[in-house]
């Protein structure tokens, strides 16, 4: 395959999402989310730019991962004196960012979730191993107790999800009340989360073998 042929499989959606079960949930394609994507990736962005764009897609993603959690029936008096049979959010979430990119969402989730309580978690690969090593983490005292947002831009190689989670799993969260917040997502990336983690949701905008590694640096201006 030639190197004009490659480029061009990756813009395409051929990746089959069967390939990874119900554990994968896709934002439905559509040329708004494609254009956000697209502005994302492009070298030519301006900071400025950037931020406002990604800024949308993970306040899409934000949302979609909003009804991955439970909700109940509840009955609300409208100003008229009506009945109105309608739902609410189920008590008991959180979000947890893992620092530095995952804050990038937290202004997203805070807009959708006034008052929702956020922790952190720092992760950093060792100077010598290159392992991933958690160097911080301050959750809610109750978190054992709560459905978890877990924050995290851009889903790679897994291993620093994966370390993630474990640091959520020795605090009492169980990985079936995890739902992982992400904007790209490799195949590799999300096959070694659920295969450590099969009861984990991992909720992404795109899934392709390449991500855009530099959003991070380029979203807080440190690139």
């Amino acid at each position: 395959m030639g190197e004009v042929e490659k480029k061009k499989e990756f813009g395409t959606n051929s990746i089959e999402m069967d390939d990874f079960g119900p554990q994968l949930r896709l934002l439905k394609a559509n040329d708004q989310i494609r254009e956000l994507q697209t502005t994302i990736r492009n070298k030519a962005t301006s900071r400025g730019d950037f931020v406002f764009y990604a800024d949308r897609l993970i306040r899409l993603v934000v949302e979609e991962g909003l009804n991955q959690l439970p909700y109940k029936e509840t009955v609300v008096t409208t100003p008229t004196g009506c009945q109105y049979n309608g739902v609410q959010f189920e008590h008991g979430n959180c979000g947890v960012s893992i620092m530095r990119s995952g804050e990038a969402m937290e202004h997203g989730l805070r807009d959708c979730c006034r008052s929702i309580r956020i922790g952190k978690i720092l992760i950093q690969s060792d100077d010598d191993t290159s392992e991933a090593k958690v160097f911080y983490a301050k959750f809610p005292p109750d978190i054992h107790k709560r459905r978890v947002l877990l924050m995290y831009p851009i889903l790679n190689s897994g291993n620093t999800v994966i370390q993630a989670v474990r640091v959520l799993e020795e605090h009492g969260v169980k990985d079936n009340m995890i739902v992982l917040l992400t904007i790209f997502c490799t195949p590799n990336g999300i096959r070694s989360v659920i295969n450590k983690y099969s009861a984990i949701t991992i909720l992404t905008s795109e899934v392709q073998p390449v991500t855009p590694n530099h959003f991070g640096k380029k979203y807080f201006g440190t690139d």
